[in-house]
């Protein structure tokens, strides 16, 4: 529900969900038009089927347990690399990169990679990935994307009140005038 969804706007829409479907068992049992109701105002409908679709899936395949690996989680509908790695680490607190947009910009920023190309994108994993202090994965992670999201904003940076300052290349191009 949070994917380009705002906290705020979630919360009511979350309570009422687990009422509805406390468990796999009842997502699953339940009607599409069930579902989509319940979803009606939170948009991005995909979201909705997929969840439905991945709580039969549960139910069916995995004897209503979650997957507790990537590699698993990444065959349900509608769970790519971004969704699993904030399953592991904020569901089972185990470690594992996390890349949004906020923190995308963050590491572009921060270690001077290009903002185009798929080599860039692999770039920034493997950095989000190598960030990770064993056993931390869920507290670095939630810090890079509140400081993605309220330090190092996409227009009007807050450099000044980074904790990464120092070794911020993005800083020092700034500094000296180019970009």
């Amino acid at each position: 529900m949070l994917q380009q969804t705002q906290v705020v706007t979630v919360v009511p829409y979350y309570h009422e969900w687990l009422l509805r479907f406390p468990d796999f068992a009842a997502l699953a049992c339940a009607s599409e038009n069930d579902v989509l109701r319940a979803w009606q105002g939170l948009g991005y409908y995909a979201r909705a089927r997929n969840l439905h679709r991945t709580a039969r899936i549960i139910v069916d395949r995995h004897h209503e347990r979650f997957p507790r690996s990537i590699e698993q989680m990444r065959r349900l509908p509608g769970i790519g690399r971004y969704t699993a790695g904030a399953l592991m680490n904020f569901a089972h607190h185990r470690d594992a990169p996390m890349l949004d947009t906020n923190v995308a910009r963050l590491l572009r920023r921060h270690f001077g990679v290009a903002a185009t190309a798929r080599a860039g994108t692999a770039e920034l994993w493997m950095l989000a990935a190598t960030m990770i202090p064993k056993g931390k994965g869920y507290l670095i992670n939630q810090a890079l994307m509140d400081l993605g999201a309220m330090i190092c904003r996409s227009r009007s940076p807050r450099c000044d009140l980074c904790p990464l300052r120092r070794s911020c290349r993005f800083r020092k191009w700034t500094r000296q005038g180019s970009r």
